[in-house]
């Protein structure tokens, strides 16, 4: 099979995987909303550790420490930047209630897929044995609780099923895109792939501590998202070592 096609696949799974995490609202109802916390400090944990293991140290392997800072300002920049946009463009829509949430947490998880998809794709095209698998296996296990996270605002909204499900797999269609686009660029120039690296690292980090840990520590009771990100953890560093990464 063509690198590029497995490439694809790889990463239509992981926008697949968000669709995925809008079953447990659809089953549990308002039950779900219970598990916020924990299904945010899952995704932060394991985002957390594969950002500094599948990201960050590999950008410091193959590049120099400028290139590395680089890429980290421009990813964090980039995520603060998209977010902002987002805020204001709401703002000025009128958006309000439910409603107003629901596409607020659709469009910051919209924007922050791409990253995501660089990640994947960049990774793709190192010849670090075993990380290609797991920087695909961290970003499509935390697709899940993102996609819960899509899911329950828009339960809230009045929005069925079928709907919380498609908008939950739509938040992660840039990653494909991304992953195809960053494999691209390295391939044709080696050099980038260390900034690229860095770049989602930087942009991967600033969402772990910018958006999904204030979400996982706002809810109560905080043990359960601290309960979820060390699970996260836990889980992403035991990839690794299994992988060899």
């Amino acid at each position: 099979m063509p690198e590029v096609v497995a490439l694809f696949l790889a990463a239509t799974a992981t926008m697949l995987a968000t669709g995925v995490g809008a079953l447990p609202v659809i089953w549990l109802g308002d039950r779900a909303l219970r598990l916020r916390g924990a299904l945010w400090g899952l995704a932060a944990g394991t985002m957390a550790v594969a950002s500094v293991t599948g990201l960050l140290l590999p950008a410091l392997d193959e590049g120099s420490s400028g290139q590395v800072i680089a890429g980290l300002a421009a990813g964090g920049a980039f995520v603060l930047v998209a977010r902002w946009l987002v805020d204001v463009d709401q703002a000025h829509r009128g958006a309000d209630g439910r409603a107003r949430d629901a596409i607020i947490v659709f469009a910051v998880l919209f924007v922050h897929s791409l990253p995501e998809g660089l990640a994947i794709g960049t990774a793709w095209a190192s010849t670090t044995a075993g990380l290609s698998a797991f920087v695909v296996a961290a970003i499509g296990l935390q697709n899940i609780p993102e996609g819960t996270a899509t899911a329950i605002p828009l339960r809230l909204a009045g929005y069925g099923p079928w709907r919380q499900i498609w908008a939950a797999t739509l938040t992660s269609l840039p990653q494909p895109i991304g992953a195809l686009l960053a494999y691209a660029a390295v391939e044709e120039v080696s050099s980038l792939l260390p900034l690229s690296f860095a770049f989602a690292a930087g942009a991967m980090l600033v969402l772990v501590g910018y958006e999904l840990l204030p979400n996982a520590l706002h809810e109560r009771p905080r043990r359960s998202a601290v309960g979820g990100i060390v699970v996260g953890a836990a889980a992403m560093l035991a990839l690794g070592a299994v992988l060899g990464v």
